[in-house]
């Protein structure tokens, strides 16, 4: 399943969507109603709506209904509800969308109650608790977490004599492999990368960024740093295997990956834990990222966090809502629910039970891979406002290079005015 957390909305209407009020409490004869926005369906709907059923079934004195809402859209969604004084009271939502989340006023700061011991905040995994904080605000609760990594064919490797990829691999020797699992006569590729200049682009970029040594921007976000020497190696990397080595297919319409993977035309993708149940037709493996060699970077990978949202409409709405959370983010509840979807846990103590590892992995195969490279996640995305305008920017310089129309370091340099430029703006 393709995530579709791994696009950036351009969210331009919140500028002037900042004033409405929530609605009020429920009635004192009955239960305190509240309702959850979440975009979960097929295997994660359903347990989910389980989860729910068990939450009322234990809290008579809490109703809890739950609506079906896209992702991509529920940002809008809960803008306009909020004009029109109608926000739910919980709601999933995108972790890049923080900063601008940040601005709602009836947005519950979650800052003081997280403190409370029995929170066990510190048990979420850093990058979760990293996306979900804006300056002294705590937006929101981690609902959902993955991360990259290498997911090989591992017939294509045995058949062209290549050893698979292990912990210590460089960018070297994934550039290597890549190039001798290339076949132009069988329309074969090392790998695939997506190049549509999305968010996902970027994505893929961005863990080399890191583990050259670079950023995505300086330490106060308010200038890019990705056009840096460090940046320039680590798109340097892409532009040789895709334009000297044509070791990579450009899949500019990012939708191919798994497809080319099963009809063993694509040896390698660096993908998340969502690709696994689509490979179907073929034996794989996952690795973790390669590293620069030499560089203090490490197999750094990146996270995409997304929140549990509170709003506040009336004290009675806002107590049942947090405690929902609350429970619904618990190690027992995670686990259950990471058990019955796959998804990764959001909590380092349920990741690191051998038990939930085992049954992850026996459930899709390499799963328990992506669930331990959550250690390699040690930067998040910048929490600003303008990091939408900063990732079209990037994307664009990306796939310039790899389309060989552009050198790293002067479609870094310009993209890096753009970013600039978007950053000065308040």
């Amino acid at each position: 399943m393709n995530r579709s957390r791994l696009c950036i909305a351009l969210v331009a209407i919140l500028a002037f969507v900042l004033t409405a009020c929530g609605g009020g409490g429920s009635s004192p004869s009955g239960p305190t109603e509240i309702a959850v926005w979440h975009g979960y369906q097929d295997t994660e709907g359903e347990v989910f709506k389980s989860l729910v059923a068990q939450y009322n079934k234990d809290h008579p004195d809490v109703k809890v209904s739950e609506l079906y809402s896209s992702n991509d859209l529920v940002l809008q969604k809960v803008l306009t509800a909020v004009r029109g004084g109608s926000a739910p009271d919980v709601a999933y939502m995108f972790g890049s969308w923080s900063p601008n989340i940040a601005q709602i006023p009836q947005v519950v700061n979650m800052a003081d109650e997280v403190k409370n011991p029995d929170w066990k905040w510190d048990d979420f995994y850093p990058a979760e608790r990293e996306a979900a904080t804006v300056g002294d605000k705590i937006v929101g609760v981690p609902a959902l977490v993955d991360n990259l990594a290498i997911v090989y064919n591992e017939k294509l490797f045995a058949d062209a004599g290549v050893a698979p990829p292990t912990k210590d691999w460089t960018w070297d020797d994934f550039r290597a492999a890549a190039a001798k699992l290339t076949d132009p006569t069988k329309g074969q590729y090392g790998w695939l990368i997506p190049a549509d200049g999305s968010e996902d682009t970027v994505w893929h970029y961005l863990p080399m960024l890191w583990e050259a040594g670079g950023d995505i921007l300086n330490s106060d976000n308010t200038k890019a740093a990705f056009n840096s020497p460090e940046g320039v190696k680590a798109l340097t990397v892409l532009q040789q295997m895709a334009v000297n080595d044509k070791s990579v297919y450009l899949d500019t319409t990012n939708e191919n990956g798994p497809k080319l993977m099963n009809s063993g035309k694509v040896a390698m993708l660096i993908t998340g834990p969502w690709d696994l149940s689509q490979l179907s037709d073929i034996s794989y493996g996952v690795q973790v990222m390669p590293t620069f060699a030499g560089s203090s970077g490490g197999h750094q990978t990146i996270a995409g966090p997304d929140n549990w949202v509170v709003f506040d409409n009336g004290d009675a709405k806002k107590k049942a809502a947090v405690d929902f959370v609350k429970w619904l983010s618990a190690p027992e509840q995670v686990k259950t629910f990471s058990l019955g979807t796959g998804d990764l846990p959001i909590r380092t103590s349920v990741g690191q039970d051998q038990s939930v590892l085992t049954k992850l992995n026996e459930n899709v195969p390499g799963t328990a891979t992506f669930v331990e490279n959550l250690s390699n996640v040690q930067k998040v995305r910048p929490t600003v406002e303008q990091y939408p305008d900063v990732s079209e920017a990037l994307g664009q310089a990306i796939v310039s290079v790899m389309l060989g129309k552009e050198q790293p370091a002067d479609a870094l340099n310009s993209a890096a005015t753009a970013a600039d430029t978007a950053l000065a703006e308040k």
